[in-house]
């Protein structure tokens, strides 16, 4: 079991849980959560291989994931009022799943022969999508279209990884650098508070 795979698992937890987290904001029952959680920690990467045509999805392969989503979601429905304790580390989880998840996706997409920019749009896409369809569902504005630097964190991490490997990096390296881009950009985004421009 390598370190991305771990890395991954820990990611989709803490998704799961972030969707969970406004699944139980917004009173939903216990099968909202569910679904809520379950989209948020797997909808991106569904997404992403339904677009490269690699089927069934990761998700259905390794059902590993799913099954986290689940367990992860019923624990913060069961423990929804005490949760918000967590709720700050679970950003920096949250940002941990974002690295890794945008390398994945990138990595992905280089191997299916897309393109510099279909790459980094998959690579986004695996890290936000997910958030975007719990958020659309939970009726309210996504999150990567609010304040929050996050997709651009996406967009920085997988843009690196595929410009180092078109200049030769080893794949181990570049992922790990890339990965850890995005999860500098998040955190120092979470700790003091950047956001985008706006009108």
């Amino acid at each position: 079991m390598n370190i991305i795979y771990i890395l991954d698992l820990i990611g989709t937890a803490a998704f799961a849980a972030s969707g969970a987290w406004v699944g139980v904001r917004k009173q939903m029952d216990l099968f909202g959560v569910l679904v809520l959680g379950t989209v948020t920690a797997v909808g991106g990467g569904t997404l992403r291989d339904l677009l490269l045509g690699d089927i069934p999805p990761f998700s259905l392969k390794d059902e590993a994931y799913i099954y986290i989503a689940i367990v992860v979601s019923v624990v913060v429905f069961a423990n929804r009022k005490r949760f918000e304790f967590f709720e700050k580390p679970l950003l920096y989880f949250d940002a941990i799943g974002l690295g890794t998840f945008v390398v994945i996706g990138t990595t992905k997409a280089i191997d299916f022969q897309l393109g510099a920019l279909g790459a980094v749009l998959m690579g986004v896409m695996t890290g936000t999508a997910g958030g975007v369809m719990r958020d659309l569902l939970a009726n309210q504005v996504p999150l990567i279209l609010r304040r929050e630097i996050y997709a651009s964190a996406c967009v920085a991490g997988g843009a690196l990884l595929v410009i180092l490997g078109e200049n030769g990096v080893a794949p181990a390296t570049a992922a790990m650098l890339s990965a850890a881009t995005v999860i500098l950009v998040r955190l120092l985004a979470i700790h003091y508070d950047w956001s985008l421009p706006k009108p």
